[in-house]
Formats: C-alpha cells, sequence, structure tokens
C-alpha cells in the first residue's frame, strides 16, 4: 500500500500553477489537500478583518475546485504545525507538501515543522508559489541583496525568464476518505454583528475562476492604456488583481506571461509587469530585512520625532480630514476593502508628513482593512511613503492632497463617488472646498464643519512642521532637507 502525502494549501489557493500541488501529485502518493486557519503563529500579523472575509470565499471557491476532482479539502485550525504534525502520524502520511512563505514567522514556522518531521522519518517539501525569482537567488555583485529597485528588476529581467505555469492537475487520487475536518463557517471568518462586509460583497468576487476573469478582462479592455491610466482614481485603469495574488488564487507567474503572450511589448505593459517587479523586490526586502514591518529600514529614523495623536488617526481613519481626496480614498478603503494606488501614496503621504504620525499606525490600519493587506508591500511601501524604506521617496518630497486631486481627478469623479456631501461642488472648489466662496458652498449644500469638515491642518503649516521635523535627524546626517511639495 503506498503511504500517502498531505498537501498543505497555505497562501496558494488555486489549483493551476501550483508547484508544491504538482510535486505531490507528481508523488504518485494519495493526496489529502488540507488548510488551517493559525490565528495564533503570526502573532501581530494574523488575518485582519478583510482578508478574513475573503479567505472564507477563497476558500469556498477551493472547497469547489477540489470536489469536483474528488479530493475533499480538510479544514482545521489551531497552531499550524502542530496540527500538520499530528495529521501526519494520524493517516500515517510519507512526506508533507506546501509552498514557501517569506514572511518571517512563516520561515521559522516552516523550519520549525521540517525538524519535527524529520525526527519522524517524514520530508516537508516546499514549493515557490508566490515569487518568480527565488530570494537567495537574486544579489548584486558584492553578493548583497539590492536596495534599490531598478537595479533590482534591471537584473531580474537579465535572468532566465521564470518558466512557463504549470496546469492545474487532471486528477488527485484522496487520501484517508474518513479523515473529518470543521465546516468552513466553524472558521469564523464572517463579520458578523454587524455585518460591515456589504460594500466588499458588492465589489469583489474571490477565488481562482474570477482572477482568471479579472486578468483576461484587464489584458483586453484596460493594459493598452494602463501606463497612461494607471494614476487615474477616477478610471478602471489598473488590474486590481493584487488580493487575488495576495491570496495565491494566480500566480505572478500566470500575470506575467499572460501579459507577455499577448503580443510584441509595449511601454504600457512593461510598465505594468514593472508593478510585478515592486511586489517582487518588497518580497525580497522582507526576506532579507525581517524587521521591515515594525522597523525603520533607514535606521536613522528611529529617533524621528513623530507625533502620535488618537483624536487626527481617527479622522484620517473615517475619511474625516478636511481633504476631498485624502477622504475619498479612506471612504472607497472601509467600503470596499481596497484603495486606488495613486491614492494610497497621498493618504500615506498625509498621514506621515502632515499629521507626523508614525507609519506603522497607517501600516496597522491598512492591514486590517485592505482585502489585499500583504506583510512584504504593506511594510515596504508605508516605508517608501515615509521616507525611511530602500528605494525610498525623500521625507522632503510631501504630496499636496489639493495638487495630486486636482490633477489625477480633474473632473472629480472619484471624489464625488465617495464624498457624496460634496457632489454639487463646481470642479473649481471639489479639491479645495474650504477656499470656495460661501455662496457657492450655499448653492452645494455644503456646509463646513457640519455636513463635511474643515481642514484637519493647515497644508503649508503642516508641511513646514514635517520639514522641521525631518531636519532633526538629518543634521547630524548632513542631508539636505529642501521645501517640496508635489
Amino acid at each position: 500500500m503506498i503511504e500517502p502525502a498531505i498537501f498543505w494549501f497555505r497562501r496558494d489557493l488555486r489549483l493551476s500553477d501550483n508547484p508544491g500541488l504538482a510535486a505531490a501529485v507528481a508523488s504518485g502518493r494519495p493526496i489529502l489537500p488540507l488548510f488551517i486557519f493559525d490565528d495564533q503563529t503570526a502573532g501581530d500579523w494574523i488575518e485582519g478583518g478583510a482578508t478574513r472575509w475573503w479567505l472564507h470565499h477563497s476558500l469556498a471557491s477551493l472547497q469547489g475546485s477540489l470536489a469536483e476532482l474528488g479530493a475533499p479539502l480538510i479544514l482545521r485550525r489551531g497552531e499550524a504545525e502542530a496540527v500538520v504534525a499530528a495529521l501526519a502520524d494520524e493517516i500515517g502520511a510519507a512526506a508533507v507538501y506546501c509552498n514557501r512563505q517569506e514572511e518571517p514567522w512563516a520561515q521559522q514556522q516552516q523550519e520549525r515543522l521540517a525538524r519535527e518531521l524529520r525526527r519522524n522519518g517524514r520530508s516537508l517539501v516546499a514549493g515557490n508559489s508566490a515569487l518568480l525569482f527565488e530570494t537567495d537567488a537574486i544579489a548584486n555583485q558584492s553578493g548583497l541583496p539590492f536596495r534599490v529597485f531598478s537595479p533590482f528588476w534591471r537584473h531580474c529581467l537579465a535572468q532566465t525568464p521564470p518558466p512557463l505555469p504549470l496546469d492545474p492537475p487532471d486528477q488527485i487520487t484522496p487520501a484517508a476518505i474518513g479523515i473529518g475536518g470543521l465546516d468552513l463557517d466553524d472558521l469564523d471568518l464572517l463579520p458578523r454583528q454587524p455585518d460591515w462586509a456589504g460594500g466588499l460583497r458588492a465589489q469583489w468576487r474571490p477565488g481562482e475562476s474570477a482572477a482568471w476573469d479579472k486578468l483576461a478582462d484587464f489584458i483586453e479592455a484596460e493594459l493598452p492604456f494602463y501606463a497612461d491610466q494607471r494614476d487615474r482614481p477616477d478610471r478602471p485603469g489598473t488590474s486590481a488583481l493584487s488580493p487575488h495574488l495576495r491570496f495565491g488564487e494566480i500566480s505572478p507567474r500566470q500575470v506575467l506571461h499572460g501579459v507577455r503572450q499577448r503580443g510584441t511589448p509595449t511601454h504600457a505593459s512593461d510598465k505594468f509587469i514593472a508593478e510585478l517587479g515592486w511586489r517582487e523586490f518588497s518580497y525580497h526586502l522582507l526576506a532579507h530585512f525581517p524587521d521591515l514591518p515594525t522597523k525603520p529600514w533607514r535606521t536613522e529614523f528611529a529617533d524621528f520625532p513623530w507625533q502620535d495623536n488618537p483624536a487626527h488617526l481617527a479622522a484620517w481613519q473615517r475619511g474625516q480630514t478636511g481633504f476631498p481626496i485624502v477622504d475619498a480614498g479612506m471612504r472607497q478603503l472601509w467600503q470596499t476593502g481596497w484603495m486606488h494606488n495613486r491614492v494610497r501614496m497621498v493618504v500615506a503621504s498625509f498621514l506621515v508628513k502632515n499629521l507626523l504620525i508614525p507609519w506603522q499606525r497607517g501600516a496597522e490600519w491598512f492591514w486590517d482593512t485592505l482585502v489585499d493587506a500583504d506583510l512584504a508591500s504593506n511594510s515596504a511601501s508605508w516605508q517608501w511613503a515615509a521616507g525611511c524604506g530602500a528605494d525610498a521617496a525623500p521625507f522632503f518630497r510631501i504630496f499636496n492632497p489639493v495638487l495630486q486631486g486636482e490633477k489625477f481627478d480633474p473632473s472629480g469623479l472619484y471624489v464625488r463617488r465617495w464624498c457624496p456631501e460634496l457632489t454639487q461642488l463646481p470642479d473649481q472648489w471639489l479639491h479645495r472646498p474650504w477656499e470656495a466662496p460661501a455662496a457657492e458652498l450655499a448653492r452645494a449644500g455644503v456646509r463646513l464643519a457640519e455636513t463635511y469638515p474643515r481642514p484637519l491642518v493647515d497644508l503649508a503649516e503642516s508641511r513646514d512642521r514635517a520639514l522641521a521635523a525631518f531636519k532633526v535627524i538629518t543634521k547630524e546626517q548632513g542631508v539636505a532637507a529642501t521645501n517640496g511639495s508635489t
């Protein structure tokens, strides 16, 4: 009798281009598909509210796909390494297959599990399902990890291209049919009282087939215009694939080759593929710098004079800052679990520079509210916005939310959608309502401090305050802090 194997689904909730699953099937062993909701091992980085909602529906989709192959998905809850080791004992598994995760806590978990399995004569076989390149295979001429994106991505593009995606298995021989698991509802992933997920349900369809549909629609309708439209939150110019990539419902290889197979590379396609490169860069940074989620990558920022202000943080979180493009973005995030990338940069700059609130507070809020909350991208992006990360924008580059709104939402479609109380305000005043004449405000039905808040801070004064704070850490570093606003 052939000993069975376990395939442990993690952040790879798909059947196609799943290297770990393909290796398990190729072993010829009966397979027990397993998913564990581990709300213990990750510490502060357990799934947030929005990602728990997505996970529930992604697992439901995966359950259906596996059921069609006659190999039901077993659901368990608890400390993953203990659950895996115990289940391997229970069914007499010869090996456990999975795909790696690059988060520091996940790497440590994999090492502990591998040791435990070896003690019992079993092996842990882990594939790479989430990245284009192995994190230990990309290094500069000194053998060290890259610290700047452009040379990192040039080096990646000079490598042998990632192989073509793997087909899904035609069949999976099931193992240990009698092994029981939890019902999906037992994982308690969905919000109950109150049920705040109506906007997520209206916006998203999780699952592998939905990811493929979204990629196909993007390539057909939006990719040709991507370079020109990607910064416009008032237009559907981005792929919105990030949550599907986050949960592994589609792989970066599938996205890369899907775009490349469309035809001759263009400026638009190269620009889009470079966004996969930024995702890759973030993961490589996290693998080499495991403190990235909590500590500034540039160590001089450890002494930055941040000003934790709970009232200002709460106003930012609720989309009540008085700056329409910021408020629109934060309301979009709360309602849909997602925010346009350009607006993410604007709201992040506003929090850490105009309000001087530590970037970690913003990262924590995004972690809980984004359906694509990803530890590598979230941490690297917030450090970039704060000026303390790898290849970061200089701290003295401060996004002006008025100018950003007028440039990237010129007709106000985005702001009017998410800040409906400003709908009747003319374009001239939409991004600066506090400057509008009283008659214009009255005609638009806008009463500042009543129907819409006054600005939380003065932009010029808060910019000067941020630059003064920056001088505290640059004085001894010899870095020039120049006035700048974009």
